[in-house]
């Protein structure tokens, strides 16, 4: 098949902003055309980089849609990666939690999705990579993560610390049978697990530096999960992790920026007006400086609404590297997230209605198109 294309008469994202233009790519590579390139013609549309995802876990919805219920990943996945590529999500890291818990966050569920994946992975439409989020307290998971570290393409990893809150907010009414009903507990059996895990808590710090060290001499990029101080920042970054995802505060956010790292929040909570858990307020941190990357979180719509929702303040020059340009250097991709000839052709167009979300009309991943709207 010719993957050669000229993208024409839409108006294309640069640095300066919107600019009416011609982008050609072929190989997968933006640059020349070949003399059969094929054209397509994007009169009306808005030309932007593909969107970098680098936390997702809206997955696991197509895994288990709800309590008790599950679907085989080899349906889940090629499902996701329609919705992925309809939202504009050309790279998309799936955020894979290795916790302690039974059911769909286990260690052997992880197996069984990393199996899958790789099964299908060349099938898949948006490129499909691995965010290994390891929870802390899975003290018995982490040889077997640190064995994950070798797959291709390479994961980033994420540490996690849900354990401590699950403890602090487990007698809050809901809250016990919420996690409970996702482990395939009763609530009684799932207290006695998180209490045997709570005795543990002080291998946890030990195993921390083990994982860190490892994942150093693999060249693998690391992020820290809800911190909630600028110590904890320092302590983090002192182990290689270099990106605040999703800073449980501003002082935390601050601290980050200040050394120059990225801080990662989710797009839903832009859309939302604010966190769900009653943490820092994307929309705020971006217009201080604080945040410098949005994710999809849970919900992958969101990126794309969010980009253009902030962009009507700050332009989408500013707004769209949190999906894009930033995204993909604080994954470590060096190749993506911006229109210039040598890098890697994952492109988008956009359709924009006056009091409407966007619409993505098509979508180009390395150069094909892999996604036409009707």
């Amino acid at each position: 098949m010719n993957d050669s294309w000229i993208i024409t008469g839409g108006e294309v994202l640069t640095p300066e902003g919107l600019r009416g233009g011609d982008i050609a790519f072929s190989n997968g590579v933006i640059g020349d055309a070949s003399p059969d390139a094929r054209i397509f013609d994007a009169g009306g549309l808005l030309i932007l980089p593909g969107i970098v995802d680098i936390h997702g876990d809206g997955f696991e919805r197509q895994i288990m849609p709800r309590p008790g219920v599950s679907f085989p990943h080899e349906v889940a996945l090629p499902e996701t990666d329609r919705q992925l590529v309809a939202n504009g999500i050309t790279t998309a890291f799936h955020g894979l939690t290795i916790s302690w818990e039974p059911g769909l966050r286990s260690l052997e569920g992880a197996r069984g999705f990393i199996e899958a994946w790789r099964a299908v992975r060349s099938g898949l439409r948006a490129d499909t990579r691995l965010h290994l989020r390891w929870e802390t307290f899975a003290l018995d998971a982490a040889d077997t993560v640190c064995g994950w570290f070798g797959l291709d393409p390479k994961p980033i990893v994420a540490f996690n610390d849900h354990t401590t809150g699950t403890v602090r907010m487990g007698r809050t009414p809901g809250k016990l049978d919420q996690w409970a009903a996702r482990a395939g507990l009763s609530v009684e059996d799932y207290s006695a697990l998180l209490d045997g895990v709570w005795a543990r808590r002080d291998e946890v710090p030990c195993a921390i530096d083990r994982m860190a060290a490892r994942a150093r001499e693999r060249g693998l990029v690391l992020l820290a999960h809800d911190e909630t101080s600028p110590a904890e920042r320092e302590r983090f970054r002192a182990l290689g992790a270099k990106t605040s995802e999703f800073p449980m505060t501003r002082e935390t956010a601050a601290a980050a920026r200040a050394a120059g790292e990225h801080a990662v929040l989710g797009a839903p909570n832009v859309l939302r007006g604010g966190s769900h858990t009653g943490a820092l307020d994307a929309a705020e941190a971006v217009a201080e400086g604080l945040c410098t990357v949005l994710t999809s979180d849970y919900f992958y719509p969101a990126p794309l609404i969010a980009a253009f929702r902030l962009a009507e303040a700050v332009g989408l020059e500013r707004a769209w590297p949190l999906v894009a340009r930033n995204a993909a250097e604080a994954a470590g991709l060096v190749d993506r997230g911006e229109l210039r000839p040598g890098l890697r052709a994952d492109v988008i167009a956009v359709e924009t209605v006056p009091d409407a979300a966007p619409r993505v009309a098509a979508v180009f991943v390395a150069g094909r198109q892999v996604h036409l709207a009707p």
